[in-house]
């Protein structure tokens, strides 16, 4: 008969010292994708609402600004959309703002709201067209100024209201009486 017994240095995988490296590697690797995987579990549930939510704060926060008559912005509104009174376009603007920033922290009729936010955003890239000596250094697009640099940082708060949009449950697909009928028609029994 023969022994079916195991060479002792191949016996125990359990002890640090019977461990290869690759065996470390692997289990270090291993402990890593599990804590990778959680932690993208997390993310996965809050990244949206944490957007949609902090989107809403800084829409509010500049909108009451606006209201208040206290934003740094009113000059540059008031250049740049120069034939409309800024004493009741800025604080129009500031509400316009704040009603968008409410619906962004409600998350409610976001179609809406995030149109109103992409007419807003839009809104904001007038200064480059309308007012490049105050946006560029010298005419140079390369040659932010203060202002242009404040302007140009809505392409981060535009894609992130894109971002949103993209998470945005389907529209079901509209069935008037006449194909909702034929569908129920067609339906097998």
């Amino acid at each position: 008969m023969t022994s079916t017994k195991t060479p002792p240095e191949k016996a125990s995988t359990t002890g640090s010292a019977d461990r290869t490296p690759a065996d470390v590697a692997e289990r270090v690797w291993a402990r890593l994708t599990a804590i990778d995987t959680r932690f993208l579990d997390i993310l996965s549930r809050v990244s949206i609402p944490l957007l949609r939510v902090s989107l809403g704060i800084v829409f509010i926060w500049f909108g009451i600004l606006k209201i208040a008559g206290e934003t740094p912005v009113t000059e540059l509104v008031a250049n740049t959309v120069y034939w409309v009174d800024p004493d009741w376009f800025v604080p129009v603007l500031g509400a316009f703002e704040a009603v968008v920033g409410i619906g962004l922290l409600l998350g409610r009729a976001m179609r809406i709201i995030l149109f109103l936010f992409v007419l807003q955003m839009a809104g904001t890239f007038l200064v480059l067209v309308l007012q490049p000596d105050v946006a560029f250094q010298g005419g140079n697009p390369l040659l932010l100024t203060t202002e242009g640099e404040f302007v140009i940082k809505n392409l981060v708060l535009l894609s992130a209201g894109l971002v949103l949009g993209s998470h945005l449950r389907r529209i079901r697909p509209w069935f008037g009486t006449g194909e909702q009928a034929r569908l129920e028609n067609e339906a097998p029994a």
